[in-house]
Protein backbone atom coordinates (compact mmCIF):
# COMPACT_ATOMS: atom_id res chain seq x y z
CA UNK A 1 0.00 0.00 0.00
CA UNK A 2 1.22 3.49 -0.84
CA UNK A 3 2.46 5.24 2.31
CA UNK A 4 0.86 8.51 1.20
CA UNK A 5 -2.58 7.01 1.78
CA UNK A 6 -1.64 6.16 5.39
CA UNK A 7 -0.98 9.78 6.29
CA UNK A 8 -4.59 10.81 5.57
CA UNK A 9 -6.24 8.83 8.41
CA UNK A 10 -3.29 9.57 10.70
CA UNK A 11 -3.52 13.35 10.28
CA UNK A 12 -7.33 13.41 10.42
CA UNK A 13 -7.37 11.06 13.41
CA UNK A 14 -4.76 12.96 15.44
CA UNK A 15 -6.25 16.40 14.93
CA UNK A 16 -9.80 15.08 15.31
CA UNK A 17 -8.82 13.61 18.70
CA UNK A 18 -7.20 16.91 19.72
CA UNK A 19 -10.37 18.84 18.77
CA UNK A 20 -12.47 16.41 20.82
CA UNK A 21 -10.06 16.76 23.78
CA UNK A 22 -10.27 20.58 23.75
CA UNK A 23 -14.06 20.52 23.46
CA UNK A 24 -14.46 18.04 26.30
CA UNK A 25 -12.16 20.06 28.55
CA UNK A 26 -13.95 23.25 27.63
CA UNK A 27 -17.27 21.89 28.91
CA UNK A 28 -16.02 22.25 32.46
CA UNK A 29 -15.40 26.00 32.08
CA UNK A 30 -17.95 28.24 33.83
CA UNK A 31 -20.53 29.96 31.60
CA UNK A 32 -20.97 33.67 32.18
CA UNK A 33 -24.63 34.42 32.88
CA UNK A 34 -26.16 37.42 31.14
CA UNK A 35 -28.60 39.59 33.06
CA UNK A 36 -31.82 39.70 31.02
CA UNK A 37 -35.12 41.39 31.80
CA UNK A 38 -37.94 39.31 33.23
CA UNK A 39 -40.17 37.71 30.57
CA UNK A 40 -37.57 38.39 27.87
CA UNK A 41 -37.94 36.01 24.88
CA UNK A 42 -34.26 35.05 25.28
CA UNK A 43 -34.89 33.99 28.90
CA UNK A 44 -37.87 31.78 28.21
CA UNK A 45 -36.65 30.08 25.03
CA UNK A 46 -36.04 26.44 25.96
CA UNK A 47 -35.99 23.13 24.21
CA UNK A 48 -39.74 22.80 24.79
CA UNK A 49 -40.52 25.59 22.30
CA UNK A 50 -37.77 24.94 19.78
CA UNK A 51 -40.33 24.92 16.96
CA UNK A 52 -41.10 28.58 17.63
CA UNK A 53 -37.55 29.37 16.53
CA UNK A 54 -38.28 27.86 13.10
CA UNK A 55 -41.53 29.80 12.93
CA UNK A 56 -39.53 32.98 13.54
CA UNK A 57 -37.14 31.90 10.77
CA UNK A 58 -40.14 31.72 8.45
CA UNK A 59 -40.93 35.34 9.30
CA UNK A 60 -37.40 36.57 8.67
CA UNK A 61 -37.51 39.17 5.84
CA UNK A 62 -35.18 37.23 3.53
CA UNK A 63 -36.89 33.89 4.20
CA UNK A 64 -40.31 35.44 3.66
CA UNK A 65 -39.22 37.16 0.45
CA UNK A 66 -37.88 33.91 -0.99
CA UNK A 67 -41.11 32.11 -0.07
CA UNK A 68 -43.17 34.87 -1.69
CA UNK A 69 -41.15 34.63 -4.90
CA UNK A 70 -41.62 30.84 -5.00
CA UNK A 71 -45.38 31.15 -4.49
CA UNK A 72 -45.65 33.96 -7.05
CA UNK A 73 -43.67 32.01 -9.66
CA UNK A 74 -45.78 28.86 -9.22
CA UNK A 75 -49.17 30.60 -9.18
CA UNK A 76 -48.30 33.08 -11.95
CA UNK A 77 -46.91 30.29 -14.13
CA UNK A 78 -50.02 28.17 -13.56
CA UNK A 79 -52.47 30.94 -14.42
CA UNK A 80 -50.28 32.09 -17.29
CA UNK A 81 -50.57 28.59 -18.79
CA UNK A 82 -54.34 28.65 -18.26
CA UNK A 83 -54.50 32.00 -20.03
CA UNK A 84 -52.54 30.58 -22.96
CA UNK A 85 -54.97 27.68 -23.19
CA UNK A 86 -57.78 30.14 -23.90
CA UNK A 87 -55.55 32.10 -26.30
CA UNK A 88 -54.90 34.95 -23.90
CA UNK A 89 -51.45 36.43 -23.24
CA UNK A 90 -49.76 35.05 -20.15
CA UNK A 91 -49.91 38.51 -18.61
CA UNK A 92 -53.71 38.23 -18.25
CA UNK A 93 -53.25 35.07 -16.20
CA UNK A 94 -50.55 36.75 -14.13
CA UNK A 95 -52.83 39.71 -13.40
CA UNK A 96 -55.59 37.32 -12.32
CA UNK A 97 -53.05 35.42 -10.20
CA UNK A 98 -52.17 38.63 -8.41
CA UNK A 99 -55.82 39.42 -7.77
CA UNK A 100 -56.46 35.91 -6.43
CA UNK A 101 -53.40 36.08 -4.14
CA UNK A 102 -54.58 39.42 -2.79
CA UNK A 103 -57.45 40.43 -0.53
CA UNK A 104 -60.08 39.65 -3.18
CA UNK A 105 -59.79 35.86 -2.71
CA UNK A 106 -56.93 34.62 -0.52
CA UNK A 107 -57.38 37.42 1.99
CA UNK A 108 -61.11 36.66 2.06
CA UNK A 109 -61.05 32.87 2.46
CA UNK A 110 -57.82 32.59 4.51
CA UNK A 111 -57.05 35.97 6.12
CA UNK A 112 -54.55 34.55 8.62
CA UNK A 113 -52.53 32.77 5.96
CA UNK A 114 -52.72 35.81 3.69
CA UNK A 115 -51.39 38.12 6.39
CA UNK A 116 -48.62 35.60 7.13
CA UNK A 117 -47.59 35.18 3.47
CA UNK A 118 -47.96 38.82 2.41
CA UNK A 119 -47.69 41.04 5.47
CA UNK A 120 -47.92 44.73 4.72
CA UNK A 121 -44.36 45.46 5.78
CA UNK A 122 -43.00 42.95 3.24
CA UNK A 123 -44.59 44.51 0.17
CA UNK A 124 -41.86 47.14 -0.21
CA UNK A 125 -39.30 44.44 -1.01
CA UNK A 126 -41.62 42.92 -3.62
CA UNK A 127 -42.22 46.36 -5.08
CA UNK A 128 -38.51 47.02 -5.56
CA UNK A 129 -37.96 43.63 -7.19
CA UNK A 130 -40.95 44.12 -9.47
CA UNK A 131 -39.71 47.53 -10.64
CA UNK A 132 -36.25 46.14 -11.39
CA UNK A 133 -37.77 43.25 -13.34
CA UNK A 134 -39.98 45.57 -15.33
CA UNK A 135 -37.04 47.88 -16.09
CA UNK A 136 -35.01 44.91 -17.40
CA UNK A 137 -37.90 43.78 -19.57
CA UNK A 138 -38.47 47.23 -21.03
CA UNK A 139 -34.74 47.43 -21.78
CA UNK A 140 -35.09 44.21 -23.81
CA UNK A 141 -38.11 45.60 -25.63
CA UNK A 142 -36.19 48.78 -26.40
CA UNK A 143 -33.31 46.79 -27.87
CA UNK A 144 -35.71 44.97 -30.18
CA UNK A 145 -37.04 48.22 -31.63
CA UNK A 146 -35.31 49.41 -34.80
CA UNK A 147 -35.04 53.21 -34.63
CA UNK A 148 -34.69 53.44 -38.42
CA UNK A 149 -38.14 51.88 -38.80
CA UNK A 150 -39.51 54.18 -36.11
CA UNK A 151 -38.22 57.21 -38.04
CA UNK A 152 -40.22 56.06 -41.06
CA UNK A 153 -43.31 55.59 -38.87
CA UNK A 154 -42.75 58.54 -36.51
CA UNK A 155 -45.41 60.79 -38.02
CA UNK A 156 -48.04 58.05 -38.11
CA UNK A 157 -47.15 56.90 -34.59
CA UNK A 158 -47.42 60.37 -33.08
CA UNK A 159 -50.72 61.02 -34.83
CA UNK A 160 -52.23 57.69 -33.75
CA UNK A 161 -50.92 57.86 -30.20
CA UNK A 162 -52.03 61.42 -29.61
CA UNK A 163 -55.44 60.75 -31.13
CA UNK A 164 -55.70 57.72 -28.83
CA UNK A 165 -55.11 60.13 -25.93
CA UNK A 166 -57.19 63.17 -26.81
CA UNK A 167 -60.35 61.28 -27.87
CA UNK A 168 -60.72 59.10 -24.73
CA UNK A 169 -59.52 62.03 -22.61
CA UNK A 170 -62.38 64.15 -23.91
CA UNK A 171 -64.88 61.32 -23.41
CA UNK A 172 -63.55 60.69 -19.89
CA UNK A 173 -63.95 64.35 -18.97
CA UNK A 174 -67.45 64.30 -20.46
CA UNK A 175 -68.37 61.20 -18.45
CA UNK A 176 -67.01 62.84 -15.30
CA UNK A 177 -69.52 65.67 -15.80
CA UNK A 178 -72.42 63.23 -15.48
CA UNK A 179 -71.14 61.06 -12.62
CA UNK A 180 -69.35 63.71 -10.53
CA UNK A 181 -72.18 64.42 -8.10
CA UNK A 182 -72.94 60.73 -7.47
CA UNK A 183 -69.46 59.18 -7.31
CA UNK A 184 -66.83 61.82 -6.57
CA UNK A 185 -65.37 61.75 -3.03
CA UNK A 186 -66.11 64.56 -0.60
CA UNK A 187 -64.04 67.75 -0.85
CA UNK A 188 -62.82 66.94 -4.39
CA UNK A 189 -63.37 69.63 -7.01
CA UNK A 190 -64.65 68.81 -10.49
CA UNK A 191 -61.45 69.84 -12.30
CA UNK A 192 -59.28 67.32 -10.45
CA UNK A 193 -61.89 64.54 -10.75
CA UNK A 194 -62.51 65.15 -14.46
CA UNK A 195 -58.82 65.36 -15.35
CA UNK A 196 -58.09 62.09 -13.56
CA UNK A 197 -60.99 60.36 -15.31
CA UNK A 198 -59.61 61.65 -18.60
CA UNK A 199 -56.06 60.44 -18.04
CA UNK A 200 -57.28 57.08 -16.70
CA UNK A 201 -59.22 56.56 -19.94
CA UNK A 202 -56.20 57.55 -22.06
CA UNK A 203 -53.44 55.28 -20.76
CA UNK A 204 -52.03 52.32 -22.70
CA UNK A 205 -50.22 49.49 -20.96
CA UNK A 206 -46.87 49.72 -22.68
CA UNK A 207 -45.31 46.63 -21.00
CA UNK A 208 -48.45 44.54 -21.49
CA UNK A 209 -48.69 45.57 -25.14
CA UNK A 210 -45.00 44.75 -25.54
CA UNK A 211 -45.53 41.27 -24.11
CA UNK A 212 -48.52 40.67 -26.39
CA UNK A 213 -46.46 41.75 -29.39
CA UNK A 214 -43.62 39.49 -28.25
CA UNK A 215 -45.80 36.44 -27.53
CA UNK A 216 -47.62 36.75 -30.87
CA UNK A 217 -44.26 37.03 -32.68
CA UNK A 218 -45.10 40.47 -34.06
CA UNK A 219 -41.79 42.01 -32.94
CA UNK A 220 -40.03 43.55 -35.93
CA UNK A 221 -43.09 43.37 -38.20
CA UNK A 222 -44.59 46.63 -39.52
CA UNK A 223 -47.64 46.16 -37.27
CA UNK A 224 -45.57 45.33 -34.18
CA UNK A 225 -43.13 48.19 -34.76
CA UNK A 226 -45.92 50.71 -35.30
CA UNK A 227 -47.85 49.45 -32.26
CA UNK A 228 -44.78 49.59 -29.98
CA UNK A 229 -43.90 53.07 -31.28
CA UNK A 230 -47.48 54.29 -30.78
CA UNK A 231 -47.59 52.86 -27.27
CA UNK A 232 -44.23 54.42 -26.38
CA UNK A 233 -45.30 57.84 -27.64
CA UNK A 234 -48.71 57.37 -26.00
CA UNK A 235 -47.40 56.59 -22.54
CA UNK A 236 -44.59 59.17 -22.57
CA UNK A 237 -47.18 61.78 -23.48
CA UNK A 238 -49.69 60.38 -21.00
CA UNK A 239 -47.17 60.46 -18.15
CA UNK A 240 -46.34 64.08 -18.95
CA UNK A 241 -50.07 64.86 -18.97
CA UNK A 242 -50.37 62.94 -15.69
CA UNK A 243 -47.70 65.20 -14.19
CA UNK A 244 -49.82 68.20 -15.19
CA UNK A 245 -52.96 66.59 -13.74
CA UNK A 246 -51.23 65.74 -10.46
CA UNK A 247 -49.84 69.28 -10.24
CA UNK A 248 -53.32 70.72 -10.69
CA UNK A 249 -54.83 68.22 -8.24
CA UNK A 250 -52.26 69.12 -5.62
CA UNK A 251 -52.83 72.83 -6.31
CA UNK A 252 -49.11 73.48 -6.61
CA UNK A 253 -49.45 75.17 -9.98
CA UNK A 254 -48.17 74.24 -13.42
CA UNK A 255 -44.52 75.19 -12.87
CA UNK A 256 -43.54 71.71 -11.64
CA UNK A 257 -45.21 70.00 -14.60
CA UNK A 258 -43.56 72.39 -17.05
CA UNK A 259 -40.15 71.72 -15.50
CA UNK A 260 -40.78 67.96 -15.71
CA UNK A 261 -41.64 68.11 -19.40
CA UNK A 262 -38.61 70.32 -20.11
CA UNK A 263 -36.26 67.99 -18.23
CA UNK A 264 -37.73 64.98 -20.05
CA UNK A 265 -37.04 66.57 -23.43
CA UNK A 266 -33.46 67.41 -22.41
CA UNK A 267 -32.98 63.87 -21.10
CA UNK A 268 -34.19 62.25 -24.35
CA UNK A 269 -32.04 64.61 -26.43
CA UNK A 270 -28.90 63.79 -24.44
CA UNK A 271 -29.56 60.03 -24.65
CA UNK A 272 -30.10 60.12 -28.42
CA UNK A 273 -27.37 62.51 -29.53
CA UNK A 274 -24.64 62.17 -26.89
CA UNK A 275 -24.95 58.86 -25.03
CA UNK A 276 -25.90 56.78 -28.08
CA UNK A 277 -22.75 57.46 -30.20
CA UNK A 278 -20.51 57.23 -27.12
CA UNK A 279 -22.09 53.90 -26.18
CA UNK A 280 -21.64 52.54 -29.70
CA UNK A 281 -17.91 53.34 -29.69
CA UNK A 282 -17.33 51.99 -26.17
CA UNK A 283 -19.12 48.69 -26.78
CA UNK A 284 -17.40 48.07 -30.11
CA UNK A 285 -14.02 48.86 -28.56
CA UNK A 286 -14.57 46.44 -25.67
CA UNK A 287 -15.93 43.64 -27.86
CA UNK A 288 -12.96 44.01 -30.22
CA UNK A 289 -10.75 43.31 -27.20
CA UNK A 290 -12.90 40.26 -26.25
CA UNK A 291 -13.90 42.12 -23.08
CA UNK A 292 -17.53 41.04 -23.14
CA UNK A 293 -17.92 41.41 -19.37
CA UNK A 294 -16.68 45.00 -19.47
CA UNK A 295 -19.09 45.77 -22.30
CA UNK A 296 -21.94 44.18 -20.35
CA UNK A 297 -21.01 46.29 -17.32
CA UNK A 298 -21.18 49.46 -19.42
CA UNK A 299 -24.57 48.44 -20.82
CA UNK A 300 -26.09 47.61 -17.44
CA UNK A 301 -24.71 50.82 -15.94
CA UNK A 302 -26.32 52.78 -18.78
CA UNK A 303 -29.60 50.95 -18.19
CA UNK A 304 -29.63 51.70 -14.46
CA UNK A 305 -28.55 55.33 -14.85
CA UNK A 306 -31.16 55.94 -17.55
CA UNK A 307 -33.92 54.38 -15.45
CA UNK A 308 -32.76 56.36 -12.42
CA UNK A 309 -32.75 59.64 -14.32
CA UNK A 310 -36.23 59.02 -15.70
CA UNK A 311 -37.52 58.22 -12.21
CA UNK A 312 -35.92 61.33 -10.74
CA UNK A 313 -37.35 63.51 -13.51
CA UNK A 314 -40.80 62.04 -12.93
CA UNK A 315 -41.57 60.15 -16.16
CA UNK A 316 -41.13 56.67 -14.60
CA UNK A 317 -38.07 54.43 -14.61
CA UNK A 318 -39.45 52.02 -17.21
CA UNK A 319 -39.29 54.67 -19.94
CA UNK A 320 -35.67 55.36 -19.08
CA UNK A 321 -35.00 51.62 -19.35
CA UNK A 322 -36.79 51.44 -22.71
CA UNK A 323 -34.84 54.43 -24.00
CA UNK A 324 -31.57 52.84 -22.87
CA UNK A 325 -32.46 49.72 -24.87
CA UNK A 326 -33.47 51.75 -27.92
CA UNK A 327 -30.08 53.50 -28.14
CA UNK A 328 -28.09 50.26 -28.03
CA UNK A 329 -25.96 49.48 -31.12
CA UNK A 330 -28.04 47.86 -33.85
CA UNK A 331 -25.65 44.97 -34.52
CA UNK A 332 -27.50 41.68 -34.11
CA UNK A 333 -24.64 40.02 -32.18
CA UNK A 334 -24.47 42.89 -29.69
CA UNK A 335 -28.18 42.86 -28.95
CA UNK A 336 -28.34 39.07 -28.75
CA UNK A 337 -25.56 38.96 -26.15
CA UNK A 338 -27.37 41.33 -23.78
CA UNK A 339 -30.85 39.96 -24.48
CA UNK A 340 -29.71 36.45 -23.56
CA UNK A 341 -28.24 37.74 -20.31
CA UNK A 342 -31.47 39.40 -19.16
CA UNK A 343 -34.46 37.77 -20.78
CA UNK A 344 -34.77 34.53 -18.81
CA UNK A 345 -34.38 36.16 -15.40
CA UNK A 346 -36.61 39.15 -16.13
CA UNK A 347 -39.42 37.34 -17.95
CA UNK A 348 -39.52 34.14 -15.90
CA UNK A 349 -38.85 35.48 -12.40
CA UNK A 350 -38.91 39.24 -11.94
CA UNK A 351 -41.65 40.32 -14.34
CA UNK A 352 -44.37 38.07 -12.83
CA UNK A 353 -43.57 39.70 -9.48
CA UNK A 354 -44.54 43.06 -11.01
CA UNK A 355 -47.93 41.80 -12.16
CA UNK A 356 -48.67 39.86 -8.98
CA UNK A 357 -47.54 42.71 -6.73
CA UNK A 358 -49.91 45.12 -8.44
CA UNK A 359 -52.71 42.58 -8.15
CA UNK A 360 -52.00 42.24 -4.43
CA UNK A 361 -52.83 45.92 -4.01
CA UNK A 362 -56.08 45.67 -5.97
CA UNK A 363 -59.51 44.78 -4.60
CA UNK A 364 -62.15 43.45 -6.96
CA UNK A 365 -65.57 43.02 -5.41
CA UNK A 366 -66.33 46.58 -4.38
CA UNK A 367 -69.26 46.62 -6.82
CA UNK A 368 -72.07 45.50 -4.57
CA UNK A 369 -75.07 47.52 -5.78
CA UNK A 370 -76.97 47.40 -9.06
CA UNK A 371 -76.64 51.05 -10.03
CA UNK A 372 -72.85 50.74 -9.89
CA UNK A 373 -72.97 48.26 -12.76
CA UNK A 374 -74.79 50.82 -14.91
CA UNK A 375 -72.00 53.29 -14.22
CA UNK A 376 -69.46 50.57 -15.03
CA UNK A 377 -71.21 50.01 -18.36
CA UNK A 378 -70.83 53.69 -19.21
CA UNK A 379 -67.15 53.54 -18.24
CA UNK A 380 -66.59 50.54 -20.53
CA UNK A 381 -68.40 52.24 -23.40
CA UNK A 382 -66.30 55.39 -23.05
CA UNK A 383 -63.05 53.46 -22.54
CA UNK A 384 -63.42 51.15 -25.55
CA UNK A 385 -65.08 53.71 -27.80
CA UNK A 386 -62.46 56.36 -27.10
CA UNK A 387 -59.28 54.28 -27.13
CA UNK A 388 -60.12 51.51 -29.60
CA UNK A 389 -62.28 53.69 -31.84
CA UNK A 390 -59.97 56.71 -31.79
CA UNK A 391 -56.84 54.64 -32.56
CA UNK A 392 -58.52 52.59 -35.29
CA UNK A 393 -59.98 55.56 -37.17
CA UNK A 394 -56.76 57.58 -36.92
CA UNK A 395 -54.65 54.65 -38.15
CA UNK A 396 -56.99 54.29 -41.10
CA UNK A 397 -56.71 58.03 -41.86
CA UNK A 398 -52.91 57.64 -41.79
CA UNK A 399 -53.12 55.09 -44.62
CA UNK A 400 -53.16 51.76 -42.80
CA UNK A 401 -55.51 49.04 -44.03
CA UNK A 402 -58.69 48.40 -42.08
CA UNK A 403 -57.31 45.13 -40.71
CA UNK A 404 -54.07 46.75 -39.55
CA UNK A 405 -56.02 49.71 -38.15
CA UNK A 406 -58.28 47.44 -36.11
CA UNK A 407 -55.22 45.54 -34.84
CA UNK A 408 -53.55 48.78 -33.76
CA UNK A 409 -56.80 49.89 -32.09
CA UNK A 410 -57.02 46.57 -30.23
CA UNK A 411 -53.41 46.82 -29.03
CA UNK A 412 -53.73 50.46 -27.97
CA UNK A 413 -56.91 49.56 -26.07
CA UNK A 414 -54.79 47.32 -23.82
CA UNK A 415 -54.57 49.06 -20.45
CA UNK A 416 -53.23 46.39 -18.14
CA UNK A 417 -51.37 47.39 -15.02
CA UNK A 418 -50.13 50.79 -16.14
CA UNK A 419 -53.76 51.76 -15.75
CA UNK A 420 -53.70 50.34 -12.22
CA UNK A 421 -50.63 52.45 -11.44
CA UNK A 422 -52.47 55.59 -12.55
CA UNK A 423 -55.57 54.57 -10.62
CA UNK A 424 -53.54 54.02 -7.46
CA UNK A 425 -52.12 57.53 -7.77
CA UNK A 426 -55.62 58.97 -8.03
CA UNK A 427 -56.85 56.81 -5.18
CA UNK A 428 -53.93 57.80 -2.92
CA UNK A 429 -54.60 61.47 -3.66
CA UNK A 430 -58.24 60.96 -2.64
CA UNK A 431 -59.54 61.97 -6.08
CA UNK A 432 -61.12 58.62 -6.97
CA UNK A 433 -63.69 57.01 -4.68
CA UNK A 434 -63.41 53.29 -3.83
CA UNK A 435 -66.36 52.55 -6.14
CA UNK A 436 -64.87 54.37 -9.14
CA UNK A 437 -61.51 52.81 -8.39
CA UNK A 438 -63.05 49.31 -8.51
CA UNK A 439 -64.89 50.05 -11.74
CA UNK A 440 -61.75 51.35 -13.41
CA UNK A 441 -59.72 48.34 -12.28
CA UNK A 442 -62.35 46.02 -13.73
CA UNK A 443 -62.29 48.08 -16.95
CA UNK A 444 -58.50 47.71 -17.16
CA UNK A 445 -58.71 43.93 -16.84
CA UNK A 446 -61.58 43.68 -19.32
CA UNK A 447 -59.91 45.79 -22.01
CA UNK A 448 -56.71 43.80 -21.63
CA UNK A 449 -58.67 40.55 -21.96
CA UNK A 450 -60.34 41.88 -25.13
CA UNK A 451 -57.06 42.35 -27.00
CA UNK A 452 -56.45 38.69 -27.83
CA UNK A 453 -59.93 37.92 -29.21
CA UNK A 454 -59.92 41.12 -31.30
CA UNK A 455 -56.54 40.22 -32.81
CA UNK A 456 -57.82 36.68 -33.47
CA UNK A 457 -60.86 38.08 -35.30
CA UNK A 458 -58.59 40.23 -37.48
CA UNK A 459 -56.29 37.27 -38.21
CA UNK A 460 -59.27 35.07 -39.10
CA UNK A 461 -60.63 37.77 -41.42
CA UNK A 462 -57.26 38.08 -43.12
CA UNK A 463 -56.96 34.30 -43.64
CA UNK A 464 -60.48 34.15 -45.02
CA UNK A 465 -59.69 37.00 -47.39
CA UNK A 466 -56.57 35.26 -48.72
CA UNK A 467 -58.36 31.89 -49.05
CA UNK A 468 -61.28 33.38 -50.98
CA UNK A 469 -61.21 32.40 -54.69
CA UNK A 470 -60.55 35.19 -57.14
CA UNK A 471 -63.59 36.39 -59.08
CA UNK A 472 -63.07 36.38 -62.84
CA UNK A 473 -65.07 38.31 -65.35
Amino acid sequence: MNKRFIWYPVIIGIFGALIWFVLSKGQSLPVKQAIVPHHSPAAVLTSSNTWSQYLENFKHPLSLLLLQIVVIMIVARFFGKLANLIKQPAVVGEIIAGVLLGPSLLGWIAPSFSSFLFPTESLKSLQFLSQIGLAFFMFIVGMEVDLSKIKNKAHDAVMISHASIVVPFFLGVGLAYFIFESYAPANVNFIAFALFMGIAMSITAFPVLARIVQERKLTGTPLGTLAITCAAADDITAWCVLAVVVAIAKSTGLATAAITIGLALIFVTIMLFIVRPWLKNMIQRQLSKDSEKTAAGIVFLTLLLSAWMAEVIGIHALFGAFLAGAIMPVQETVRKVFTDKLEDVSVQILLPIFFVFTGLRTQIGLLTQGHLWAAFGMIMLVAVGGKFGGSTITARLMGSSWRQSVSIGALMNTRGLMELVVLNIGYDLGILSPEIFAMMVLMALTTTFMTGPLLDVVAYSERKHHDAPAVTA
